[in-house]
């Protein structure tokens, strides 16, 4: 799994039959800092997420496991809005 922020919608009125009624987003793949690892990937949503979400991505065959993709064409999704990450602090090198 990987966090994702989501930035966007992606409208496809001409797509794959299997798409239908499927809605995809646009996410930036980030660090547990927020910090941006990678720009606009396309999701598949399962969780009703919308522009500024953070949420829990899948790809590969999970992303196809999603309850609502079953059998799509799609190689990441959106399965669960963040509510909080809880960063522990390493004591290393603390005296």
């Amino acid at each position: 799994m990987k966090i994702g922020r989501i930035t966007g919608t992606v409208t496809a009125t001409v797509k794959d039959p299997k798409l239908s009624g499927a809605v995809l987003l646009v996410a930036n793949i980030e660090d547990a800092e927020g910090n941006i690892q990678e720009e606009a990937v396309i999701v598949a949503d399962t969780c009703s997420a919308g522009p500024g979400d953070l949420v829990l991505l899948v790809s590969g065959s999970a992303a196809r496991l999603a309850a609502k993709n079953s059998g799509l064409p799609v190689d990441m999704a959106a399965i669960a809005i963040v509510d909080h990450i809880d960063l522990k602090t390493s004591s290393k090198g603390k005296n």
